[in-house]
């Protein structure tokens, strides 16, 4: 890749992780293994429900990134890279998707349960929480409300359940478990599920309503594993600088490195925590996870949903990029697929997309196309470069960053 004219000094220089979650582009080599052959998130979404308005997107690579015309490429903005990253990691988690992306890349995946939770691990859930549970099997969060709020409600009895992904989730009224109790349930949990069965995340999913017409509600909080070393977060915390996180990235990397929280929410509330810190300058390392195309519309099937949180998306991607200046460093990226349009409700293990941008360096057209980057690791890597502090175990950065 050509080398840039010098970059912009250490004091004006920024990095901005913006991750769609769930946000694929097409299955990996070795998907067959988890069931995912052909998934292809957001390729399968464009071609369900054409004639979607993303030239935002597009103008940062996305349709070249899916092969999907070359009308879209007279949009690329200069500034712009583009490419698709392949994970090191097993499995298809978020939070092995995320601790990559920060650098950390695991070699053994978490471990899940199908079936069901093990009665060891019921049993002392049981004890630490002094009650019975109901559930004890994979199902979709909704659904598992839907068929057992009633009983919930009668007993006190907090619903157990999981997924595909390494969870430990626990469902309760919030008129029957106040949510003190049930976020401290999930740190008992925490503690009891560690070494064979270390999932990556206990969470707390609270919910509301009566008999018929439960709803979740957004006071959900994930108690994850702590990275088991240092991550990009950690870094850059170390090195002095700030790291300004929103939502559910916090509970991600188990608030390690994190100085500057933000509360999120959903997509649009996510988009303005991100305004927020962009035009006011607050953090050196800007992380935002956009969740609801994973748990709102992925899982759910919902591809006509996700279509059209990826054009509103696409809205306030505009103001994003009128919003950075000289020494900005935007990468667009995901943690994994959840195709909507697939069989399952699960996760699917794909390539994620790499949108790159930088407002102040004007990359050769043949160098725009980054292809088959080997691990998600590598953004971390290049971001260490452009903030000058030490890089993570893995990672190769992207050649421009090196001796910038």
């Amino acid at each position: 890749m050509t080398n840039p004219t010098p970059g912009p000094n250490l004091s004006a220089r920024r990095v901005i992780f913006v991750v769609l979650d769930g946000a694929g582009v097409g299955a990996l080599p070795d998907a067959g293994q988890y069931g995912d052959l052909g998934s292809n998130t957001i390729k399968h979404v464009l071609e369900k429900h054409q004639g979607l308005k993303l030239d935002n997107l597009y103008s940062l690579g996305l349709a070249s990134i899916l092969g999907t015309g070359e009308e879209h490429r007279d949009l690329l903005l200069e500034g712009s890279s583009y490419g698709k990253m392949k994970p090191q990691s097993p499995g298809k988690d978020t939070t092995s998707g995320h601790w990559e992306l920060a650098g950390l890349v695991i070699e053994k995946p978490f471990p899940v349960y199908p079936n069901g939770f093990p009665e060891s691990v019921i049993k002392a859930v049981e004890e630490a929480f002094g009650r019975s549970v109901l559930g004890n099997f994979s199902a979709s969060g909704t659904e598992i409300i839907k068929d057992l709020g009633a009983e919930h409600l009668k007993t006190g009895f907090p619903i157990v359940y999981t997924s595909a992904d390494s969870v430990f989730q626990i469902a309760a009224h919030e008129k029957v478990v106040p949510l003190e109790t049930l976020y401290r349930w999930c740190e008992l949990a925490r503690i009891i599920l560690d070494g064979e069965h270390a999932v990556g995340r206990v969470i707390a999913r609270p919910f509301k309503g009566e008999q018929g017409a439960f709803v979740r509600i957004p006071k959900r909080r994930d108690f994850s594993l702590a990275p088991p070393g240092d991550t990009l977060l950690d870094l850059v915390e170390k090195a002095g600088k700030s790291v300004a996180v929103i939502g559910k990235v916090s509970d991600i990397f188990a608030h390690r490195g994190v100085t500057k929280k933000l509360p999120g929410g959903n997509n649009e509330a996510i988009a303005a925590d991100l305004m927020y810190l962009i035009e006011n300058r607050e953090g050196d390392l800007v992380w935002a996870t956009f969740g609801d195309f994973d748990t709102v519309y992925g899982h759910r099937n919902d591809s006509s949903g996700f279509a059209a949180a990826l054009e509103r998306f696409d809205l306030k991607l505009a103001e994003l990029l009128s919003a950075l200046s000289a020494g900005d460093l935007l990468f667009i990226t995901a943690d994994h697929g959840c195709d909507p349009t697939f069989p399952t409700t699960d996760h699917t293990r794909e390539y994620v997309p790499l949108m790159l941008y930088r407002p102040d360096f004007n990359f050769q057209a043949a160098d725009q196309d980054l292809g088959i980057l080997n691990s998600y690791a590598d953004l971390a890597a290049t971001a260490a470069n452009w903030l000058q502090v030490d890089t993570p175990l893995h990672g190769t950065p992207l050649s421009w960053s090196i001796n910038n």
